[in-house]
Formats: C-alpha cells, sequence, structure tokens
C-alpha cells in the first residue's frame, strides 16, 4: 500500500475541470506549529484580507492554523503568500474549489485556544496516524481486519459517508475520545482507518489513536474533499455527499455543489431531498427530522 505526507506548499492544488471557469476561489488550510502571537497576526492578517477582498474566516491558535477562505484567483493567492511568507507557515498545503458565489460574506480573523477542541491533548507535530492516498482508501477500507471510523458528527454523517464506515454519533468532537473509550479495544482493532471532511480532525484523532496504544492507525490524505476530488464516481466507496461548513451546504463527487441538501434554518441540521420532500411547504404536519420546526420555520429564506 502506498502511503505519503500531504503536498508541501510548493506543489499546486490540482484544478477542478468541471468548475475551473467560476469565478469565485475557495481555499481551505491548515497547518499545525507553534503559534506565540496569535493577537499579533489577528489585525494584520485580517486587514490583508479586506484590502484583497477575500473573505472567510481564519482560527488562529497557539498550536497553528485552521482556515477556509474565498475570493477571486488574484485575491486569495495574495492572501495565501502573505501566509507562507511567515517562515511558520512555508510549508503549508491548501486545497481548491470553485463556485459562482463567494461562500462567506466577511472576513475574520479569530484567536481560539485549539484549531478543533477535542478535550484531549493530541499533538500532531509530534506523532500522527499514517496517510493514505485517495487512490489506495478503497483498498485500506475493503480490508476485513481495518475497522474505519467517520470522526465527523451526526448532523454530518446524515448526507453521507463512506461504505461500511462506523458513526460514534457524537454532537460534538470533544464527545469522540470518550467514545473511543466505550467503543474500542487495543488487542480487538488492530487495524483502525479514520477520515474526515478536509483532514484536520484527523490529525488529531490519529494522534489521539496512536497515544491510546493503538498500533496501525490510518488516516485519509486530504479528507474526503480530497477524496471526491480525485477518485471517479464509477470507483468511489463514498455514499451520498459531503457536508461543507459553507452556504454549499454539501458537495459531491468532483467537489459539485449539492442541489439537494440545504440546513434547517432553526436547528442547523443538514436535510437532504427526502426530508425536504417531508418538509413540503404543501404539508404543514411535515417537519425538520431533528427539531420538529415546521417547513415554514425549517426552509424559510
Amino acid at each position: 500500500m502506498t502511503t505519503y505526507r500531504p503536498l508541501n506548499a510548493d506543489a499546486q492544488p490540482s484544478p477542478l475541470v468541471q468548475n475551473a471557469n467560476d469565478p469565485i476561489v475557495c481555499a481551505t488550510f491548515y497547518h499545525f506549529v507553534e503559534v506565540e502571537n496569535p493577537e499579533e497576526l489577528q489585525p494584520v492578517w485580517k486587514q490583508f484580507m479586506m484590502d484583497h477582498d477575500v473573505t472567510g474566516t481564519i482560527l488562529v491558535t497557539p498550536e497553528g492554523i485552521n482556515s477556509t477562505i474565498s475570493g477571486e484567483r488574484e485575491g486569495v493567492d495574495a492572501v495565501l503568500a502573505m501566509i507562507r511568507s511567515d517562515e511558520r507557515f512555508k510549508e503549508m498545503a491548501h486545497k481548491e474549489s470553485f463556485t459562482t458565489e463567494r461562500p462567506f460574506k466577511k472576513a475574520k480573523v479569530k484567536l481560539k485556544r485549539e484549531t478543533i477542541p477535542m478535550n484531549y491533548k493530541a499533538d500532531p507535530k509530534k506523532i500522527v496516524g499514517t496517510y493514505v492516498s485517495p487512490q489506495d482508501w478503497n483498498d485500506l477500507i475493503s480490508d476485513p481486519d481495518v475497522i474505519t471510523i467517520d470522526t465527523r458528527n451526526d448532523y454530518e454523517l446524515h448526507l453521507g459517508t463512506f461504505k461500511g464506515a462506523v458513526n460514534p454519533k457524537t454532537k460534538t468532537f470533544k464527545e469522540l475520545p470518550q467514545w473511543v473509550a466505550e467503543n474500542m479495544d487495543t488487542k480487538k482493532h488492530k487495524k483502525v482507518a479514520m477520515f474526515c471532511t478536509g483532514g484536520i480532525r484527523c490529525e488529531k484523532s490519529t494522534s489521539f489513536m496512536l497515544d491510546q496504544g493503538f498500533e496501525e492507525v490510518y488516516h485519509l490524505d486530504g479528507g474526503i474533499l480530497k477524496y471526491l476530488e480525485d477518485v471517479p464516481e464509477e470507483k468511489s466507496m463514498w455514499e451520498g455527499e459531503c457536508y461543507v461548513f459553507d452556504d454549499r451546504v454539501a458537495v459531491g463527487h468532483g467537489l459539485k455543489p449539492s442541489l439537494d441538501a440545504v440546513i434547517c434554518k432553526k436547528c442547523g441540521h443538514s436535510l437532504i431531498a427526502a426530508d425536504i420532500r417531508r418538509a413540503s411547504f404543501k404539508d404543514p404536519d411535515c417537519v425538520c427530522p431533528q427539531c420538529g420546526a415546521s417547513a415554514a420555520e425549517a426552509l424559510r429564506e
């Protein structure tokens, strides 16, 4: 099985041919590195984003950064170059997709304690699981000795997941360590494969699993998004769509924005086509399956 580290910052992300003519670039990136001065970066980075008409959110923490931004090509490239000009972030990789409209309205740079909270001091800078390319992922999760764990939250899995994957049914990523303690065994589960949307949760979750004594821990390099970009639909083991944290709601193979998925405006849960049909405006008795909101409440503009 071929495994590899993520692409470095010098490598160019592969373009999405079917959407490459769309004017708005969405760039996602994260990088684990010690940041001693996050409060100094915040105003400078925010002003730079505004000056280059780039929207989205960058989280700056003592353990690194995590972000999705959007804008026209020139602006997004300028922001990425500015961040990489800092020696600490020069190896930062990023992924791109394209859309016709901006999924974010404002430029935000937020200070947080962690890139993503987990209730465990996992340190991906010291130890992390083995990266598996999208091209090799199917072989890994088809192995009967491998348990495949979706590290995302339950409301995300509602839209789609990999065939045969285990759903921990967590409401937040903070609940994953407890689920592992109650359901996983280092002697029974010799090979563990983990995946998430873009990879950052697996940086922490695989680090955590190795700390707990699990010997063979793998994760999908680039996350679901990279898999959907690289693996043809006819060869894919992905079922459904992938929830994303912006106005697109979800994407499918080739990272095409969903035409069916929406977000309940009351509880924030993702709704698929079947949910929407049940929540038809023509039937006042139909409700959001999660919070019970009426169709008018759940689907209002």
